[in-house]
């Protein structure tokens, strides 16, 4: 299967780079004076802004309730969802080094928005920085209050966007980029435009702008019929001050009640929010007004881009390159191949998150059931690189996990569960609460499959991204508890010695910064960062061997080429490899001292790669 011909536009900046994820609530801790009060979660999941509340202790034991959490008399899920570790923009700055030497090119931050919950999908709104990542939280929403939501002319400048600003100028000046997770689909309860339309009805400015399916004095059942057990929980608790109304309805993001969507006509988002989602587009790209975009984002990573329709994003794209021309615009779309391909033809968007990449490595790498042979892996990475326009597939975002998947230590520990391209059945299964994962710490066994997965990551065409922590050898179940707290080095953490059940573990797992891990990944990316061919290079598949359960590929264009060989097998193994150029060398090796990795014999000086079980190795000149 050829590559298709057609070429598109992408940001040169964004081909092969290397991405790092970053959760802002969960990274770290850089202002103590800033923990969101138990009154700012009002109108987020779980609903209770009423217990006691505490900034978290950020080592503390996951699965161990504190305290304070006792209080409530609530159980681990329903805390999970409350806490709040204090992380924020400034501990971010102050991790720039740290994310520097790592040897990170690129930055994209879940949402920084003004929102009750921790996560900050369930925005309050979208033009300014969520009050408790900045250093004057009170001070900030005073000033919000002054202001005329769907007016930029009445906008100000908050101590938390000014932070945003800092940080993005910090991370200009050290020649790295940032992207902002817009989530233009939906906000939360606690929206402006919402609260309007809930006070308001017909009457609100706003009622054209949300997706209404029925108003509060419409006839019909009384009270909230039609909505679940839990909305009837959520209107008692709030009382006076409930974010429902008998009859009135919204349509939601996936039914999840603190998600109501903005209403779409056949172009898409309609005209009013369309306008608000335009204005702070610009607002974060060209923050100053006069056309300097070292100020502003290096572009978005689109939330649930899949439930948006096609023309709002064409507008959308128009509206982003007008501003920058070399901003870089990701799409959240977890589906098949073909299904993607509409998002990438060059009108929307530049990649999409490459969950398609990291199926893939699951299958051939993890899974039990559902794995796939050496073959099949080499096809599905081919047509990675065939089905879509050039140079698509080297901005593709390939990740192995995020915020919405498990750890990829902790798929691993959990092989024989199996699944994956069924998204929504796998996230339900990989949770903490179903019994059957295990949510212990992974053997070095395990690590090892993970440093395979890594090579491939870094190895393969794209723009390979880094979820915080997986580095520091973090592993956690599906969200909640992927979410955990940052692992640092200069920190002190406790054993997880408690189960998701409350019950003592058999054994503690210690927890602490894997020194050794990071170097590896240390090592890679900046061996990545340094060559070329693995950045830019061509694909080509070398050998793919169903006994040996081995994968060999080059990369790179003849002359400046680098190999990788990858032996996912329990035996050792040998490979007769295609004559390599003059001065090639191991420049990476897992499994063994890399000496005897590479060898040649016969008056021809043919080469041969030996690989121990579970091993790879990078093959190039410098």
């Amino acid at each position: 299967m050829k590559q298709k011909i057609i070429e598109i536009s992408v940001p040169d900046w964004a081909r092969g780079i290397t991405w790092y994820q970053i959760m802002p609530e969960r990274f770290r801790n850089g202002d103590p004076n800033n923990t969101p009060k138990p009154a700012d979660q009002k109108y987020a999941w779980p609903h209770d802004h009423t217990s006691p509340l505490e900034r978290h202790p950020w080592g503390s034991d996951w699965y161990r309730l504190q305290p304070y959490e006792r209080r409530n008399g609530r159980d681990i899920w329903f805390n999970l969802q409350r806490r709040r570790y204090g992380g924020d923009l400034l501990g971010i700055i102050d991790q720039l080094d740290y994310l520097q030497d790592l040897g990170i090119g690129a930055l994209y931050l879940n949402p920084v928005f003004q929102a009750p919950s921790h996560h900050k999908y369930d925005a309050v709104g979208y033009h300014h920085v969520d009050p408790a990542f900045g250093p004057d939280p009170e001070g900030d929403r005073a000033i919000i209050a002054l202001e005329t939501p769907h007016d930029p002319a009445t906008w100000n400048w908050t101590s938390a966007d000014e932070l945003l600003l800092q940080l993005i100028e910090e991370v200009h000046q050290r020649d790295m980029y940032i992207i902002l997770d817009g989530v233009f689909n939906h906000v939360g309860i606690a929206s402006w435009a919402y609260q309007d339309i809930l006070k308001n009805q017909q009457d609100s400015p706003f009622r054209d702008w949300m997706a209404v399916e029925s108003w509060a004095h419409d006839p019909g059942p009384a009270g909230l019929a039609g909505l679940s057990e839990i909305a009837d929980r959520i209107h008692q608790y709030y009382g006076k001050e409930s974010p429902f109304r008998p009859g009135f309805r919204i349509r939601t993001w996936e039914g999840f009640l603190e998600l109501p969507e903005w209403r779409e006509d056949r172009r898409g988002i309609v005209d009013g929010p369309r306008q608000h989602i335009f204005d702070i587009t610009r607002r974060w790209m060209d923050p100053y007004g006069n056309g300097d975009t070292f100020n502003g984002v290096d572009g978005w990573r689109l939330d649930v881009a899949f439930c948006v329709k096609h023309p709002f994003w064409k507008a959308w794209r128009k509206h982003v390159r007008s501003i920058n021309p070399d901003a870089y615009l990701v799409a959240e779309v977890i589906d098949t191949v073909k299904k993607t391909y509409p998002y990438v033809k060059g009108d929307e968007f530049d990649a999409v998150m490459n969950y398609n990449f990291q199926f893939a490595c699951n299958e051939f790498f993890i899974w039990n059931r559902n794995r796939i042979r050496a073959s099949q892996f080499a096809e599905r990475l081919n047509e990675l690189m065939t089905a879509f326009p050039h140079p698509v597939p080297h901005v593709m975002q390939n990740l192995l996990d995020s915020h919405d998947t498990d750890r990829i230590a902790s798929r691993i520990v959990n092989r024989d569960l199996g699944g994956g391209r069924r998204w929504w059945d796998y996230y339900q299964r990989s949770k903490a609460d179903n019994p059957d994962y295990d949510t212990r710490k992974p053997s070095p066994g395990e690590r090892r499959i993970q440093k395979l997965m890594v090579l491939m990551q870094f190895t393969f065409p794209g723009a390979p991204m880094v979820y915080y922590g997986d580095e520091a050898g973090m592993w956690g179940a599906n969200d909640p508890c992927c979410r955990k707290p940052m692992v640092w080095e200069d920190m002190a953490h406790e054993d997880e010695a408690v189960l998701p059940d409350g019950s003592p573990r058999p054994q503690p797992d210690p927890v602490a910064f894997d020194a050794e891990l990071h170097n590896y990944y240390r090592t890679l990316i900046r061996l990545r960062g340094d060559l070329p061919a693995l950045r830019l290079g061509d694909f080509t598949v070398l050998l793919a061997d169903d006994r040996k359960e081995m994968l060999a590929f080059r990369r790179g264009p003849e002359g400046d080429q680098v190999i990788v060989a990858i032996n996912k097998g329990a035996e050792s193994v040998e490979w007769d490899s295609p004559e390599l150029p003059d001065g090639t060398e191991v420049l990476f090796c897992t499994g063994s001292d890399g000496k005897s990795a590479l060898r040649h014999h016969g008056k021809e000086k043919k080469a041969v790669v030996s690989l121990p079980p579970m091993s790879g190795v990078i093959l190039g000149n410098r």
